[in-house]
Formats: structure tokens, sequence, C-alpha cells
């Protein structure tokens, strides 16, 4: 027996794409980028995600082409090894562990049997070759590494390699270091933010703090070297890339405008404006048709080589602002199962798992955002979805201290144009900032009697109802519109939490030190539960069979679980909980906590206190947001303790912004069927063959059509296996044409029927008892099947004809002996 495998975490759709620069395929057509543990390959045409390449312990930090073979893919990681990729195909042909971690990685054709990566020293970084031994084996070490750079940046763009590889330029602070491969040096004074080298000339364009370029020639001769200087940007230069033949360069910066300078002119420079958010990186193809801008919010702009936006590819937008806490939390929308949170400043960024791109984005403050530090602006702190996402509920808030401006807003889910319109908007819905928002959970009713409970600082909890209102100019008839229905509080505390009950019966509130359970439908206040010292930071219902308990975390670091039906305490635990996120599809509740510079899960269930699940050292990173998602297949697990990821999948987000998954298998084995074929039936291109051949069958069938002939066609032809493998492989990895051409064609012929056993035996045993006379009277039955149809059939007469199994049984009454019956 296999087995099971053991729970790993995975930084899954979400990661950052902006962390390393991206690469185009040889012919442009397809666009690969480090995201998390993976590299993801786009098609530029679709902008869709066609290979997710999983099989890294840990971040992808660079990924170039082997410039040997443009059908290859080098990718270096965290967890010390360099992949080599047949990425037309997602295989790792070759797995090299170098031992240290690997920062950055750049592959010259000069160097055929090795690579350069960037590395940790102490508190520097070194850059330094490393050796790819040529040894047998997918998994082998390269441990032969030479230093040829100390004391440089760890970025990826701070070093460039020149000329063909004859010179590499690293820029560190106010030093630029020039190597030769002879040993040669130099060093020069300025603020460096990054560097590129001209592809044919001896010239190092170098980016500045101050938003100048600096070109440098003669740089050689340690003291004839010359520099011109280009300015636009007014802020730091954030990347440079030379096109192609040198003839121009680009730059990007903080401004979100691509510029590009002719000539290595300050006079000759053409703009691309308004790409979002500043540009972190910029990537050229290699014959020069297009560009790419990798941009901080994670989107990908691909460029025209005329300056002409093209195609743009969003991923999990990171927040703008430099508070890195997502303000509206994880929520899944019950419609499409996206992960829905803060987007661009003011918006609602609607997020699928699946394809690790961005659905759509919702304006929900609807006013225009001014890239400005210090000014307080309205944006976006709560979200909520009802139970099947019919209504969606914002508030949005401006930051002032002392009297913030809130509004609430709801949202109805139209069908027609299949997107939220603004029905109520409620302004100053509580007199102070809103801490909690929830709609009552029930699918049953939610199309009756939806209740939404929001609460606030101003030391209550309201209660929010749907009401039918008359048009007073009679031309809608009735309209539907929110209002406040009920105001709840509890001894002057603050509101801080609430909740609804499975059944949609109870909410739960908490106040401070306090959690008070309230009838839905009286709003009678039923009992409460104190677990002082420490505020209630969390709170949910037990769902199914546990709907009798109650789950409540503190700030002081305790777990408390409640029994509702005898109003006491049935356990606590002494746990520093800051997610608590129960699963709508099961009894399983996730915690997550932070302890020792460490986050570490734990899932149980109410009615036992034991955890049925323990992860500790989950990650390094705070977790602060997490999110049960269900799955559109129940996930098969191999073993008892993964029981609860049968329904649903957790999902974390860090304080970093960074989205996490827990998970048995790679992501590239979690796509869905329909999702790989897409990927290899479309989006993939065919070979020459396939072309021909899709020709050739187009004519047959046309000629087949005009002449008016029966074609018999094998209708699994086109689900053949060895057909598709021919058609959609590259050459370069096809087994040889002697292998494949019988399998082939014995592909392309038609087989015969499929007979049962029954009748396979019959005709093993016919077979040995033929003669010639059963031969002849085969051969007059073969005459009378292929005769024309008998007119009186066209009359609705039908003749009956025997069937195959009625004709031997015939055949074997003929030969028997009757001549005993004569006696008689």
């Amino acid at each position: 027996m296999v087995a099971p495998a053991a729970l790993r975490v995975v930084r899954c759709g979400g990661g950052t794409i902006h962390g390393v620069r991206a690469v185009f395929s040889s012919d442009s057509k397809y666009l690969l980028c480090a995201s998390g543990d993976f590299v993801k390959m786009y098609s530029v045409a679709t902008e869709e995600t066609l290979r997710l390449m999983g099989g890294h312990a840990d971040l992808v930090t660079g990924i170039q082409l082997n410039p040997h073979n443009h059908m290859q893919l080098y990718s270096s990681s965290l967890d010390g090894s360099i992949k080599l990729w047949d990425f037309m195909d997602g295989i790792p042909i070759k797995t090299f562990s170098v031992g240290s971690k690997l920062l950055a990685l750049y592959a010259l054709a000069s160097s055929e049997d090795s690579v350069f990566v960037i590395v940790p020293k102490s508190d520097a970084f070194q850059l330094v070759s490393v050796k790819l031994t040529k040894t047998a084996g997918q998994d082998v070490e390269a441990k032969e590494l030479s230093v040829v750079l100390d004391g440089v940046d760890a970025s990826p763009k701070h070093i460039a390699f020149g000329r063909e590889g004859q010179y590499v330029a690293s820029v560190k602070e106010a030093n630029l270091q020039v190597y030769f491969f002879k040993q040669k040096q130099l060093n020069r004074n300025s603020q460096f933010t990054c560097i590129a080298c001209h592809p044919t000339e001896d010239c190092i364009a170098t980016g500045h703090a101050d938003g100048k370029i600096r070109l440098w020639r003669n740089f050689y001769h340690k003291k004839d070297y010359t520099f011109s200087t280009l300015h636009w940007h007014h802020d730091i230069v954030m990347d440079l890339a030379y096109s192609v033949e040198g003839t121009s360069l680009l730059s990007g910066g903080v401004e979100s405008v691509l510029v590009l300078w002719h000539n290595e002119s300050d006079c000759r420079k053409d703009f691309l404006p308004r790409l979002g958010s500043p540009i972190e990186y910029i990537s050229v193809s290699s014959d020069g048709s297009l560009c790419c801008t990798l941009h901080k919010d994670n989107r990908i702009t691909i460029i025209n080589s005329n300056l002409r936006f093209s195609k743009s590819i969003q991923g999990l937008i990171k927040s703008k602002c430099n508070k890195i806490y997502v303000k509206t939390g994880l929520v899944v929308d019950p419609r499409t199962k996206a992960l829905v949170l803060n987007g661009e400043p003011g918006h609602l960024q609607f997020y699928s798992l699946q394809s690790d791109q961005q659905l759509f984005s919702l304006d929900i403050v609807q006013r225009q955002y001014i890239h400005q530090a210090g000014l307080k602006q309205a944006d976006l702190v709560k979200v909520a979805f009802s139970a099947r996402g019919k209504w969606l509920a914002t508030v949005e808030e401006r930051e002032e201290a002392a009297d913030p401006e809130l509004q609430l807003k709801l949202w109805f889910y139209d069908e027609e144009t299949q997107s939220f319109k603004l029905n109520t908007r409620v302004n100053t819905p509580h007199e102070n900032h809103i801490t909690d928002m929830c709609f009552r959970d029930m699918d049953e009713l939610e199309d009756d009697s939806p209740i939404l409970v929001t609460t606030g600082r101003d030391r209550v909890f309201k209660v929010w109802v749907m009401v039918e209102d008359t048009d007073p100019e009679g031309n809608y008839g009735h309209i539907v519109s929110w209002s406040c229905d009920f105001v709840g509080s509890y001894h002057n505390y603050q509101a801080t939490n609430c909740c609804f009950s499975e059944d949609g019966s109870l909410l739960a509130v908490s106040f401070e030190e306090i959690v008070t359970v309230w009838d839905s439908v009286t709003w009678e206040l039923k009992c409460t539960f104190c677990h002082p010292p420490g505020k209630i930071r969390n709170i949910c219902f037990g769902r199914l069979t546990c709907s009798k308990y109650l789950i409540g975390a503190t700030d002081h670091g305790f777990l408390c679980c409640w029994n509702l039906l005898t109003c006491a305490l049935e356990w606590s635990a002494h746990l520093n909980v800051l997610v608590l996120q129960p699963d709508p599809l099961s009894e399983h509740i996730a915690a997550v906590s932070w302890l020792s510079k460490e986050s570490s899960l734990f899932v149980f269930k109410p009615n036992e206190p034991r955890p049925v699940y323990i992860q500790r050292n989950l990650c390094k990173e705070k977790i602060l947001l997490a999110a049960f998602v269900p799955r559109d297949e129940p996930e098969m697990t191999g073993s008892e303790k993964y029981l609860w990821l049968r329904s649903s999948q957790l999902f974390f987000l860090t304080d970093a912004q960074e989205l996490l998954t827990l998970s048995t298998r790679s992501l590239e084995e979690r796509l869905t069927p329909s999702s790989k074929q897409l990927a290899t039936e479309e989006s993939l291109p065919v070979t020459p063959f396939s072309l021909l051949l899709g020709k050739h069958r187009r004519q047959q069938s046309q000629e087949d059509t005009d002449l008016g002939k029966l074609v018999v066609h094998n209708k699994h032809e086109q689900d053949s296996p060895a057909v598709k493998e021919l058609l959609h492989t590259p050459a370069h990895v096809l087994p040889s044409a002697s292998f494949l051409c019988p399998i082939f064609i014995n592909s392309l012929l038609i087989s015969k029927e499929n007979k049962s056993a029954e009748e396979v035996a019959d005709e093993v045993e016919m077979e040995s008892e033929k003669t010639d006379d059963d031969l002849d009277e085969e051969g007059d039955v073969t005459e009378m099947e292929q005769e024309d149809t008998n007119p009186m059939e066209l009359l609705g007469e039908m003749t009956c004809k025997l069937s195959k199994s009625q004709e031997r049984e015939l055949r074997k009454l003929r030969k028997m002996d009757y001549s005993w019956i004569s006696a008689f």
C-alpha cells in the first residue's frame, strides 16, 4: 500500500508575481512567471493560465530560458534547487541540488554547462557560478560553486550581464562593480537602484533614486570612464531594459508610466501612461515584438513594440496602502466561490482560486482615488454576503479618528446584467466605527426575510431588515429597501463581534469580555457568557451535530466552548487564537494561533476538546485571515486525520498578503479535467502534421457531403490517445517514428463491431465445424443482405431479419440428424 501523502503548506494563487522578472518564450506566444512555489505559463493571446509547474518546496526566485534549448526553462528556489523544465509539457527534466538558498538566477549562452545564482554569505550576498553536472538521473547534486562577485545585492535587477556574457555589472548602494571574467573590476559612486547592459555595445545603464538614468561607457579604464544622463522620472527608477537590438531603452517607476528612450537621447522619448500601479520589472521578448511590465499590485501588462497596450493579466491585488491588514476580511462569494476582499482603493476584487486571476472588480466607494500620502480618503472596511449571494453588504469609512464618515450600502445581484446594483445607501449607520457585520445564514428563508446585523464602537448592535415601499410616482410599483428594525446594547459595552446560529434562530453578539445570545424573532436576551480577563476576539456557532455549542477566543489567549443547552462552559484551552473559522459543510472549526514568531493550525470539533489535526509551525508569517472554500467535488483523502479537508479547502492570508493553502497534492494535480483539456487542446499550438491532417479531414468531409455518400467513421478516432499524443506533443520529446507509426496507423483503422463473449465462443466453435456447404450457405446469406431494400419496407411492412447469432443457431439445427422422427 502507498502511504498517504502528508499535508504541506502551498503558496498557491495570489503569490507575488512581481518578485521575479518574467520571461517570454522564443516565439512570444507564452509568458512565464514565478508565482509562489510555482512557475506559471500564460497565453499571450488569451491571457489564461496554461501551465502550473509545481515541484519546488519554497518560493521560486528566478526563471530563465535554457539558452541552448529554447523549449526548456531553468528555475531557482529558496529550497536550494535548480530545476530544468520542458515547459510546453510541464515536465521536470532534471533537478540540481545546490544546497544553499538561491535568490536569483541567470543563464548565458556563453556558459554551456553552468548558470549563475545569488547566494547568501553571512550578512552579505555573492554571485556564484554553478556547474550543472551531466550525471545521469533526474535528481543530481551541483555542489561545484565558484565565486564571481562578492558583496552584491540580493535583488536580481541589481546585476546584469553585457555584450554576450563578456562581463557582469553589479550595483549595490553607492558601488558599481564590473567584472570582465579577466579579473578586472571598476567601482564608481552614486545611488543605484537597477542596472541593464547594452546587448551589443560596452554600455551600462543604471537607474537611480533621484529619478535619473546614467549611461556608462569606457568603464574598462578606471580613470577614463564617461557617462551621460537621461532624466524624466520624478522618483526612484524601478527597472530598466534594452530592446533586442539595443536601439532603445525602456524604463519604469512609481509613476506607473513606461518610458521608451530612442537612441539614448533625452529629447526623443515616448510614453505609455496610466498602467495602474508602480512598475516593478520590465521584460522584452527575444524577437522584440512584445514587452511586459510587472507591477507592485500583482498585475502583468503586455505591450506591443509600438508602445500600445495589448493585454493585462491580473492576479490577487495587493493593497497599495502602507497597512498590510486586509480590512474587509477574507469572504467567499456563494455564487462563484471566489475570494472577495479589498482590491484597488475603494474597490472589491473577486479573485478566482482556480485560475489565479481576478474575475472582476466592483467599485464600491465610487470616488476618484488620489495618490497622495497623508490624504484621508474613503475606503472599504467591511463586506458580507447573504447565504446564496443575492445580497451584498459593504461598509466604507473615511479614516478620521474623532468623527469617522461612515456609509452602509446594500447591493442586489441583477440576473440580467450579471452584476451587483446598489439598492440602499445608509449614511452614518453607527455613530462610531463598525466592528463586524453578518447576514442571517438561512437558505430557505433568505428570499422572504433577509436580516443583516451590524455592530459598532458606539456600544450598540443594529438589525436591518428588507421592507417594501410604494413608489410615489407609480412608475415602479413596490420598491424594496432596507431599514433599521432593532437596536440592542448590553450595559454600555462596546459591541465587537456578531454571528448567527446555523438555523438562524439565535444571534450571538460579543460586548468586550461578554458574549450575549439573542432570540432572532423577538430580540430577547436569552443568556450571557463571560470569560474575563480578555476581550472576545472571535466567536462562532457549531454546525450540524455540534450546533448546540458556541466557540469564542479572547485576546488574552483562551479558546472557550460553551454549551447552549446547559448555559455552561464545556471546555477551554490556553491558546492565542488570531483566526477562528468554521467549515460551512462540516462540524470542523479551524483555529490559527500565533506564538514564538510562528503560526500554528488546530482543527477541532466543538464536542471534542482534543483536536483532530494539529500543524505546528504552519509558516513563519502571521496569519490574520482564513476561509473555507467549498469544493466542486469531494476530496479523496488517504488518511482519517485529513477527512476535515474532504468537503472544503482551507485558505490563509498572511500579513504580507500572501495566499497559502494546505494540500496533499500539488496545485497542478487539482486542476479540473476540463481546464487541462482546454490548455492541451485549444491553447497550445498544434504541429504542422496536425494542421495537414485536419485540413484533409475537412476536405474529405465536404466531399462526402457533396456526393451524398454515407461514410462510416470511427467514432473513437478523435479520442485515441495515440492520435492526441502525436498531434500535440512537441517533436523534440517524441519517440522514434518506427515506434509511433504502427500505433498511429492502428488508431486510424475502423474497428469491427464489438462482440459479446458468447458470440465469440460460438464463432470459434462454428469455425471448426464449417463445411463447404456451410460456406455456400453463408455466401447466400451475404448476398441477400447486400440486396436493395424491399419496397414493402418503405410502406411500413418491415421484414424481420435474423441476427447473426440466430443465423448460427439455425445452421446448427440444419446439421442435426432428424431421421429418427420418421419412425413416428
